[in-house]
C-alpha cells in the first residue's frame, strides 16, 4: 500500500482536502471567508476552499511529525512579515485557526491528543491514517503508465546495439535527410522580373 512519502505532496494534499469536505465535523467557521492566516499575510487567502486545504496540510505534518504541538504548528505555517523598507521579522501563523481545525479533526476522530516520551500534542489516528494512505493509493493509482513510443527511429538507435562502418552510418544518415532546394542565380533574377 502506498503511504505519504510516495506521492506529491501538493497533489496529496488536494486529494484529502476533496476527502474532508465529505466530512461532516470539518467545515469553515463564519469568519474564515475574510480572515487573514497570520500577522505576516496582507490579505485573506484566495481560494474558497482554504479550510480544507490547511485541514490536509495539518494532518499530512501531524502524519510525519507528530506528536506535534499547536506551538509548533504555528511556526511552521508562519512567515517573513514585509515592513517596507525595514528589515523583514519572522511571525507565527494564526493560532486561532490551527487551533479550530485540529479540534474538527479531533472531532472527526482523525488526530488525538497523546504524549509520547517527553513530547505532547496531537497524534494521528489510525482512522487518520488509513485515510492518507488511501488518498495516496488513489493517486498511484491514477498515474498512466509510460506508453511505448512508436516513433521513426533515427539510425543511430538502431545501430546502437550492433556495431557498424562510418561510412554506412553516414550514408544512411544523408539518405533520411531532404535536402532543402536552393534556388539558383537565374531563377532568382526571373522572379525579380515577374514580380
Amino acid at each position: 500500500m502506498a503511504t505519504i512519502y510516495d506521492v506529491d505532496p501538493i497533489e496529496h494534499i488536494e486529494k484529502i482536502a476533496e476527502e474532508l469536505k465529505k466530512i461532516e465535523a470539518i467545515k469553515p467557521l463564519p469568519w474564515a471567508s475574510y480572515v487573514k492566516t497570520g500577522v505576516h499575510k496582507e490579505r485573506p487567502p484566495i481560494r474558497k476552499d482554504w479550510w480544507y486545504i490547511r485541514a490536509a496540510s495539518l494532518l499530512r505534518a501531524i502524519y510525519k511529525l507528530g506528536p506535534i504541538g499547536v506551538s509548533k504548528l504555528r511556526t511552521k505555517y508562519g512567515g517573513k512579515k514585509s515592513s517596507g523598507v525595514k528589515t523583514e521579522h519572522f511571525y507565527k501563523g494564526s493560532g486561532s485557526i490551527i487551533r479550530k481545525i485540529l479540534q474538527q479533526l479531533e472531532k472527526a476522530e482523525l488526530v488525538k491528543k497523546e504524549a509520547k516520551k517527553v513530547h505532547k500534542g496531537r497524534l494521528i489516528t489510525q482512522k487518520g491514517k488509513s485515510l492518507l494512505d488511501k488518498t495516496a493509493s488513489m493517486i498511484i493509482g491514477k498515474k498512466p503508465k509510460k506508453a511505448e513510443k512508436q516513433e521513426e527511429t533515427s539510425p543511430l538507435e538502431t545501430h546502437n546495439k550492433e556495431e557498424i562502418s562510418t561510412e554506412k552510418f553516414t550514408e544512411e544518415i544523408k539518405s533520411k535527410e531532404k535536402p532543402a532546394k536552393v534556388p539558383s542565380a537565374e531563377e532568382l533574377a526571373k522572379k525579380k522580373k515577374d514580380g
